[in-house]
């Protein structure tokens, strides 16, 4: 069964996506960025973005009826490599404990030139939380 989770934003009908899908036990959370609404939040501070990111994946596994902790993979994608050690740290706070696979690479540009970060999740739901 397929249930698609919406965050709301006005780009999901438009481009056809949806913020995070669960089949079964595994939820993909889409590529999530720092903004709200119309606004960029964090603007020149990476780790801010990240941070806020990171807990927009949260309320959306949330949403799919998993937490954190179900995080089996994280994909990061940063406009400047050396930003490397902020996006980590914020990584860190959430993930220390669960250790996901992760993977951070470097693309030259995102949706916005504001935008210093985007992450995407893979999460499998453990026996408890489905």
């Amino acid at each position: 069964m397929r249930k698609n989770i919406s965050s709301g934003a006005k780009w999901e009908d438009v481009v056809g996506y949806s913020r995070a899908v669960r089949i079964g036990n595994v939820i993909e959370v889409a590529g999530t960025t720092a903004t709200d609404g119309e606004r960029v939040v964090g603007t020149q501070d990476a780790y801010a973005q990240t941070i806020f990111i990171l807990k927009k994946i949260e309320k959306a596994l949330q949403d799919a009826g998993a937490a954190i902790s179900d995080v089996v993979r994280t994909r990061m994608f940063v406009t400047n490599i050396g930003d490397w050690e902020a996006i980590g740290t914020a990584h860190g706070e959430f993930f220390k404990t669960i250790k996901p696979a992760a993977t951070m690479v470097e693309v030259s540009r995102l949706i916005d030139d504001e935008l210093l970060v985007e992450i995407e999740v893979t999460a499998i739901v453990s026996p408890t939380h489905s």
